[in-house]
């Protein structure tokens, strides 16, 4: 028997069995982390080496860095996630891995480890979608939450409505149509010289500032639940040069609460209502931007008003990490969806086909 063929073989047993504890991991930027999973909701360990003062220095994410330090923490944070697991490699049932998105080297290094991995077990391998990781950190945060559900994903590269139908299948409800929000909170904190990384560093500051001092404008689409938030990034990005050529000062604390007020008020004002739309009893947060504190706070606060149970993951799931790759891996497992060896990193891929 090849390899697939014996590993068909086990999915099949463990699928009968409903049950199975996963290895995940995940390398597609510059967070590497290893995590052991049962079922898909509890976190036996999650084990992450994060790079952030190395990029710091270059003011950003060096994709060449990124996947060398990627290939040297992999083996250490395996055989810390199994110590910290309390489990030995022969108790691992399936290993689950990111393929995409994300940058294309640092994908490679993930997914190559998770291939020679779960050949020498012996052992099924699936392929997740890092966004679909995401969505699945609130199954960890929140073991009674199931499908159906809408579901805002919002980080450093993506802007999502999507509903969640059921385990592994997506309804494309909005998506931006050019800068993501994460992406706006950075080239915004660069014009205030906030350091990398600028998105959290910014939300941090606007804790202390006016969120009225300044008016900025809000976003026009075509599509009912799409966002642009490259039009808003560019104006406020202009009107701080302005204010400077003129010989004004910028309150860095007012300017970066406005504009987190900004972009906040436009992922919830069309997410909501695709959830008002679409007659969602459930609403929940996901990526790093859902870690934003006045993102969260009118989550729960809007959402309530509404009528929804609202669901978020802790600010440590928001983030990347292996933990929600498992809970994402464990229901593909489950619908008996695995890789081969021949799996390769698609840094573009997309959680929804359009």
């Amino acid at each position: 028997m090849t390899y697939l063929e014996r590993a068909r073989e086990k999915a099949r047993a463990l699928i009968e069995k409903g049950s199975a504890t996963l290895l995940a991991v995940e390398s597609s930027c510059d967070e590497t982390a290893v995590a052991v999973v049962k079922d898909g909701r509890q976190v036996l360990a999650n084990e992450i080496s994060s790079q952030v003062d190395i990029h710091a220095l270059y003011g950003g994410v060096v994709p060449e860095i990124a996947s060398r330090m990627h290939v040297e923490a992999l083996s250490p944070l395996y055989e810390r996630a199994l110590a910290a697991s309390g489990l030995g490699a022969r108790d691992i049932d399936a290993v689950a891995v990111t393929f995409g998105p994300g940058l294309v080297g640092a994908l490679l290094t993930g997914v190559s480890f998770a291939k020679a991995l779960a050949y020498g077990l012996d052992v099924p391998l699936v392929a997740v979608n890092h966004i679909e990781g995401h969505v699945s950190a609130n199954f960890i945060a929140a073991p009674s939450l199931e499908p159906p559900f809408v579901c805002l994903v919002a980080s450093g590269g993506h802007s999502h409505i999507v509903n969640v139908t059921r385990y592994g299948c997506y309804e494309l409800l909005g998506r931006t149509a050019d800068d993501a929000a994460g992406e706006a909170f950075d080239k915004v904190a660069r014009v205030l010289e906030i350091p990398y990384p600028g998105g959290p560093l910014l939300d941090k500051l606007a804790e202390t500032g006016d969120e009225k001092r300044y008016r900025f404008p809000r976003m026009h689409t075509e599509g009912k639940y799409d966002y642009s938030f490259s039009g808003l990034k560019t104006a406020v990005i202009n009107q701080a040069h302005t204010i400077r050529q003129n010989g004004g000062e910028i309150e860095a604390a007012d300017w970066a609460a406005s504009f987190r007020r900004a972009v906040v008020d436009a992922l919830l004002d069309k997410a909501l209502l695709a959830a008002r739309d679409t007659g969602a009893e459930r609403f929940a947060l996901a990526g790093g931007v859902a870690s934003n504190r006045l993102l969260r706070r009118e989550t729960l606060r809007r959402g309530t008003e509404m009528g929804l149970k609202v669901f978020m993951p802790p600010a440590s799931l928001c983030t990347d990490n292996a933990a929600m790759i498992g809970a994402a891996g464990f229901y593909r497992l489950m619908n008996g969806e695995l890789a081969g060896l021949d799996l390769n990193a698609q840094p573009s891929v997309r959680l929804i086909e359009e």
